[in-house]
């Protein structure tokens, strides 16, 4: 892959972490400022919680990630970004665009879903 698609991934990235860290801030502030809990009743304090709870469950799946976004930077940076780890041929750009941490090429990434679902997983 070229230097200036390399850039642009590299951007791309680095746009989606930020931007799933400002999330993740707005969420830390909300939280703190969510109102007082001893002054709700029983009910709003369950929905609260509740609230709270599918917040943080989100806010893991994006940690998770952060953590493949980064990744992908190491990959850019050592020369193994768009190839895949299975058969080593390129990763469409296509592919990268739709989704850019991936490691594995459509044909590879098709072969690991049929073995999944034949396992049962």
């Amino acid at each position: 892959m070229d230097e200036e698609k390399l850039l642009y991934f590299k951007r791309l990235l680095l746009e989606r972490i930020n931007a799933l860290l400002e999330g993740a801030e707005k969420t830390v502030s909300g939280m703190s400022n969510d109102y007082k809990e001893e002054l709700l009743d029983p009910t709003d304090r369950a929905s609260l919680e509740s609230d709270r709870n599918f917040t943080l469950r989100i806010r893991d799946r994006e940690r998770r990630l952060i953590q493949k976004l980064n990744e992908a930077l190491e990959r850019i940076e050592d020369g193994t970004f768009g190839i895949c780890e299975m058969c080593g041929k390129k990763i469409s750009e296509k592919r990268l665009m739709a989704r850019p941490v991936t490691t594995l090429c459509i044909e590879c990434k098709t072969e690991q879903e049929k073995r999944e679902k034949v396992r049962g997983e």
